[in-house]
């Protein structure tokens, strides 16, 4: 009997499902365009696309693995639920303060995000609870219930409770947990111990109104999606991707939806880190563009960093402190505004722009022929020959490259006094150039070296612009995996099932008792094996732990993943000695002399993973010639003109095919751009290598 598994990403764009039969590892693959009204519409069309293929997988689907920018959304665009919050009195403007830092110190006209809850929806109640965890003010329980019936007059759907010190006992908060409960069972209630147990009551007070604020469109949106895929038929498990690069099951996500916000771009990275393994490669760079933006990721030493704090709904949008900061484990990924719909524009200063802005699935890009008015990167590398117009989805969507030259000369050739091909040339140059900028910040930024990376190039666009990104950052070697352009949706069936856990104990390493850590992180697996049981009979739950450390006086922590083992086997002098060798790695130096202290304790629970086999290439011919679809001229980055390049079908490459450039190697979700000094070659699974000579 069959057993199938389907792999969904709602993108901005597009919306992208791979089925994978798990015992032969056959795939198939569907692409449809984003509805961003109701996301779960796409799914059902996608579904129902892939069942037209002739092959009745409903019953036998046994996991569908949902990756969904839903959340990001509601924040970004403020769509979420009417919230209120109840905090320590003296307390409630801490949303509007934040911290004292300016993110642009020289613009006095600076703007800053909005709470998402208003001034008059946050109130104040008497309690408090000192740093050591000791009950200095009882809670005042009648205040708390005339607070509570204000902000149910005032028509809140959902209710965030955070007070000072409680992730050190959270004694007032579960009583609050208790009555609003009782009297207001339909109120949908975050606290800020089960959201986030750490210390710093700004970022702990901003994700836990984060996590209110979308906790009910998140539970509709889940019940929506499970109706549409229960009139399908579907009777097996859905899970939702993490942002810390571990699916969960829908209650979990319906509990915690602040944890699912860069649910969809953390599963590129993690098929990266799994092919990574897969080759023996320590070093990747990972290239995921797609058609709003492009997300990239350093993996070093075969492991994806995840850090602990991001931010959402940026005033100025890549600019760091503009945002809401959220407090949960993701993925270090940095995401810019250039994907194949970033569009092209004349700025005031008279100078070509490309992005951040996108056109997105509505209306997309011009010569999608859908209203778009606006050139874009698409456009461009269709008018430079690097897209067939006939083959564009594999010939299901045909692009309109007439519509896509006159916006260029309108929009952009004409204002500059250029010709049509330099235009474009300089839209596909600027965008590269763009993201060559971020990835060398960000590689560099981890002690990371661009030329010793291999880039994994995934999304519809990443392939079309890897070639010219590695040149620009000095990478030499390129790879594309199978389905790139469907990578994301490929890459939920590389990721585990997981769930993250915290708590903050600060104290110095010297003084420290090792055996009460011991049962702080003994406690955390207890919690982690509760939310996991049961998830996957048989499957046995694996823990990992890691520590969150700096030298006293210091505003931020190392993260410092350590070998699970009692705790109180480790010396002090061990533990230190872990916390230097990391320090030193990311900032180049230490400070032997100065003290260190522990402030969070971590754990992952996590069940085995269950990664895909991947079906080795049928070989129908061992000719390339077969392979050989024409000739086609592009516009080639070394000489500056137009040059013929060879066009290969990818689904005709062999194991074993060597292509040298300049080429195009053309699939349904992507194509790939090889430049004359370079060559590629194909493996046994179908990944094409790509060497960068010189």
């Amino acid at each position: 009997m069959p057993s199938y598994r389907l792999g969904c990403d709602i993108g901005g764009t597009f919306t992208d499902f791979v089925l994978v039969e798990d015992e032969s590892g056959e795939i198939m693959v569907n692409k449809c365009l984003t509805t961003p009204q109701d996301p779960s519409e796409a799914v059902e069309q996608g579904i129902r696309g892939l069942l037209q293929r002739g092959v009745n997988f409903i019953p036998y689907l046994k996991e569908i693995i949902h990756g969904t920018t839903l959340v990001i959304n509601a924040i970004i665009e403020r769509k979420g639920a009417k919230t209120g919050l109840i905090t320590t009195k003296g307390f409630k403007d801490v949303l509007e303060l934040g911290r004292e830092l300016r993110y642009d110190p020289y613009d006095i006209f600076a703007e800053y995000p909005e709470p998402l809850v208003p001034r008059y929806l946050r109130k104040e109640v008497a309690e408090r609870i000192s740093s050591d965890g000791r009950v200095i003010i009882p809670l005042d329980e009648m205040e708390l219930r005339e607070k509570l019936d204000e902000l149910l007059t005032e028509g809140i759907q959902s209710l965030a409770v955070c007070f000072l010190n409680s992730f050190i006992n959270p004694v007032h908060e579960f009583k609050v947990k208790e009555i609003v409960t009782r009297e207001a069972p339909n109120l949908f209630l975050s606290i800020s111990y089960e959201v986030l147990p750490q210390i710093r009551e700004y970022e702990r007070t901003s994700t836990t109104v984060t996590n209110a604020y979308v906790k009910p469109i998140t539970a509709r949106y889940l019940k929506r999606l499970e109706e549409r895929l229960s009139s399908l038929g579907f009777e097996g498990r859905l899970f939702i991707m993490l942002s810390s690069g571990g699916i969960t099951t829908t209650d979990v996500a319906r509990e915690y939806p602040v944890r699912i916000i860069e649910s969809g771009p953390t599963a590129a990275v993690i098929a990266a880190q799994y092919y990574g393994k897969l080759f023996g490669i320590s070093d990747l760079f990972c290239f995921d563009m797609g058609g709003t933006t492009a997300k990239s990721c350093l993996i070093q030493k075969g492991k994806v960093d995840l850090v602990s704090t991001f931010e959402v709904g940026r005033v100025q949008r890549f600019k760091k402190g503009s945002g809401l900061p959220i407090q949960v484990p993701v993925v270090d990924l940095l995401e810019i505004g250039a994907g194949g719909g970033s569009i092209a524009r004349i700025n005031r200063r008279g100078l070509l722009q490309v992005g951040p802005e996108s056109a997105g699935a509505d209306p997309g890009p011009v010569c999608y022929g859908l209203g778009g008015e606006e050139p874009t990167v698409t456009d461009a590398d269709l008018v430079l020959g690097y897209l067939d117009p006939n083959y564009f989805l594999g010939g299901a969507m045909k692009l309109n490259k007439e519509a896509a030259i006159a916006a260029i000369k309108d929009r952009v050739a004409l204002p500059l006094n250029v010709s049509l091909i330099e235009a474009a040339y300089g839209i596909h140059e600027l965008i590269n150039e763009t993201m060559a900028a971020a990835a060398k910040t960000h590689i560099a930024e981890k002690g990371g070296n661009p030329n010793i990376v291999t880039i994994v190039a995934f999304g519809g666009a990443g392939p079309v612009h890897a070639y010219g990104l590695a040149k620009k950052i000095g990478a030499s070697r390129i790879l594309v995996p199978p389905l790139a352009g469907v990578g994301s949706a490929l890459g939920f069936f590389t990721a585990p099932i997981s769930f993250d856990l915290a708590r903050s104990y600060k104290g110095k390493v010297e003084e420290m008792d090792f055996n009460m850590v011991e049962e702080i992180f003994k406690q955390m697996e207890e919690e982690g094996a509760s939310i996991l049981k049961g998830v996957r009979e048989g499957d046995e739950i694996i823990f990992e732990r890691a520590l969150d450390m700096r030298y006293v006086g210091q505003g931020s922590e190392t993260t410092i993943p350590i070998e699970r083992k009692p705790f109180n086997l480790w010396s002090k002098e061990e533990i230190k000695a872990l916390f230097h060798e990391h320090y030193q790695r990311l900032y180049g130096r230490t400070y032997p002399g100065s003290p260190i202290e522990f402030v969070t304790f971590r754990v992952r629970a996590k069940l085995p993973e269950r990664p895909f086999k991947f079906p080795r290439l049928k070989v129908e011919s061992e000719d390339l010639e077969k392979a050989r679809k024409g000739k086609r001229e592009a516009f080639s980055l070394l000489k500056k003109e137009f040059i013929l390049f060879d066009v290969y079908d990818r689904y005709k490459l062999f194991p074993g095919a060597l292509i040298s450039g300049p080429a195009i190697i053309e699939e349904r979700e992507s194509t790939i751009i090889i430049g004359e000094d370079a060559e590629a070659s194909v493996d046994e699974y179908g990944f094409v290598w790509i060497k960068i000579k010189g």
